[in-house]
């Protein structure tokens, strides 16, 4: 990416930049928070939408109009990842990065917070922390609401639609904005968060909770029963009895673990995961083994 060169410095009297608060750096993430996927584009993908969160602060940040125009070009560049622990950090980040760079500009020093420098740590942060926040928001936090909320839904109450969606809604804000405030604190060493041992405890505690949840789930909601009778020497066995003797419930985690594996060597194909599945228990229920 090339650096600009043009209107290095702002030009005779200028405006100063202001000075950002927690409510700025709020602001400019509820935006994006609301924008997410509105202006999703395959040239920029969620570029517009971080562009239009930051405009408030850049709009205080930059008085001379050559500038702010450069700043929205900056912030316009490819740009994807997860919404609230991506999206969060890096929107607290950048807000602190173009602070700098405002200031350095109107006091003519030379410029630290290059195009280069603000870009390279955008791609260097919005993989790692969509990993992260794909894990803990989309594949765990979201299914403990679910799970706490599916003998409601059974009942026929609606508040086992809405809990979920209310629940997992607010978490998401909240988490957002806490992160956002942090990475603006922090600044550049905003990583460090991360690495934190109280955070790390925090993912890890998570993820074994998720993982507790899906066996709570598959156990109470998945249902696999074996219809295979047979008699021996006048006597008759029916499997699903035995198997509820030794190893109760063994029908749908062999289902769900079938699954899973079917994710690991072929990747999330959800589609054709379900299609296999459908075929296989056609099958199998029509020599009525289940």
């Amino acid at each position: 990416m090339e650096e600009t060169t043009t209107n290095q410095y702002p030009k005779a009297g200028t405006a100063a930049p202001e000075q950002l608060t927690n409510r700025d750096v709020s602001k400019a993430y509820l935006r994006w928070h609301f924008a997410n996927e509105i202006p999703h584009s395959f040239e920029r993908y969620l570029a517009a939408a971080l562009l239009y969160g930051m405009m408030p602060v850049l709009k205080k940040l930059y008085k001379d109009p050559d500038r702010l125009r450069a700043a929205y070009q900056r912030q316009l560049l490819f740009f994807n990842t997860q919404l609230t622990w991506g999206g969060g950090i890096i929107t607290g980040l950048m807000s602190s990065m173009e602070s700098e760079r405002a200031k350095e500009e109107y006091e003519h020093q030379p410029i630290s917070m290059t195009d280069d420098l603000m870009y390279n740590t955008k791609a260097g942060l919005m993989g790692a922390l969509a990993g992260i926040g794909d894990a803990i928001d989309s594949g765990t936090i979201q299914y403990i609401f679910i799970a706490i909320a599916l003998p409601w839904a059974q009942q026929g109450s609606a508040l086992g639609a809405l809990f979920p969606f209310i629940c997992f809604a607010t978490y998401q804000a909240a988490i957002g904005l806490f992160f956002a405030r942090q990475g603006f604190k922090m600044g550049r060493n905003a990583t460090s968060l991360m690495a934190s041992s109280g955070v790390q405890n925090a993912i890890e505690m998570l993820s074994i909770l998720g993982m507790f949840m899906m066996g709570i789930i598959a156990g109470s909601y998945v249902t696999v029963n074996s219809s295979l009778k047979f008699t021996i020497s006048g006597k008759k066995f029916v499997v699903q009895d035995i198997l509820d003797q030794v190893l109760p419930g063994i029908l749908p985690l062999a289902t769900v673990m079938g699954v899973y594996l079917y994710f690991v060597k072929k990747g999330l194909k959800v589609t054709r995961a379900l299609l296999w599945l459908t075929l296989i228990l056609v099958v199998l229920a029509a020599v009525k083994i289940l």
